[in-house]
Formats: C-alpha cells, structure tokens, sequence
C-alpha cells in the first residue's frame, strides 16, 4: 500500500487511518491495477539533457494505495506519478511492491528534492520525501542513477500543477 503524510499532527492521524480503512472498506489489494492514464514527464538535468517519461497518473486515493504494487516489471522509459492535492510530506513504503524502485520527490520549486534508490521490494520501511513537496515519482529500479539524474535537476510534466 502507497501512502501520504501530512505535515500537521490532525492530518497525519488522518492520513495513517486513511488508508487502512480504505483496505478494509474495499477488501484486501490482491492484484495489479489496470493501467492508469499516462502523461509526458521530462527530467532535466545540470547538462540540459531531458529524459522524458511515460507515467500513469495516480489520482484517487485507491490507485494512490494500490501504486505498483504486484507489476512484475516497469520498462525504464515509464513510471507512475502520484500528484498530491497540496504540499506535503509524502511517505511511502514498498508492501507487495515486487520489484525495485527508485522513488523520486518532486519539490514545490518543480526541481528533485530526494531519491530513493533501489528501494527493497516488499519492505514495510517508511520512504520520505526531504521535506513538503507536490508529488512522488516511482521509476524502475537504477534508472536515476544509469541516466545520472540528481536532488536539483527540473521536473516538467502536464499533470503537475505549475505553482504550490
């Protein structure tokens, strides 16, 4: 299961429970999702070279929840994107994710705040994002570092909202 954090205490509790409920309201999450609707992301570095994305938009709080979970494979040129409604700290963790992550935190200035790379599959380990930001990328394991993509380098996509 994906889940957010909110920084205040109120949301943060809020936030906790959400999800459980959730898995509970709609049964256990057994199987992958269908996929989700895709957008162009384009990461830009220090050296202007752009690698572009295909990723499935996660809107809902049941694709947010459900994430990658139990895909066997993620091509290197897609991921998925969660946007949230509004800067947070993002908090997620790899349950029934089955292959190996690198999640990257998309700051409020539109720039990577954090990578996690290689997250463990199937771990429960909380993954935070450095801080609030206004989304959270999952790409295939090893791509940031294969296409040398760094805390700084810019984050433009449709789906993400242009100011926070």
């Amino acid at each position: 299961m994906k889940f957010s954090r909110w920084a205040s205490c109120a949301v943060i509790a809020g936030a906790m429970i959400g999800p459980v409920a959730l898995a509970q309201s709609d049964g256990d999450i057994t199987a992958a999702q269908a996929e989700l609707p895709r957008q162009d992301l384009i990461i830009t570095g220090a050296d202007k070279v752009p690698h572009v994305f295909s990723v499935e938009i996660a809107k809902t709080s049941r694709e947010q929840a459900v994430g990658e979970m139990f895909r066997t494979s993620i091509p290197d040129n897609q991921g998925m994107l969660f946007v949230w409604p509004y800067p947070q700290i993002s908090q997620m963790w790899m349950k029934n994710t089955l292959v190996p992550l690198d999640i990257v935190f998309v700051g409020l200035d539109g720039k990577v705040n954090a990578i996690e790379e290689n997250t463990v599959p199937q771990s429960l380990a909380q993954i935070e994002s450095n801080g609030p930001v206004k989304a959270t990328l999952e790409l295939n394991g090893g791509v940031t570092a294969k296409l040398g993509i760094r805390v700084g380098d810019s984050v433009a996509s449709k789906a993400l909202p242009l100011k926070s």
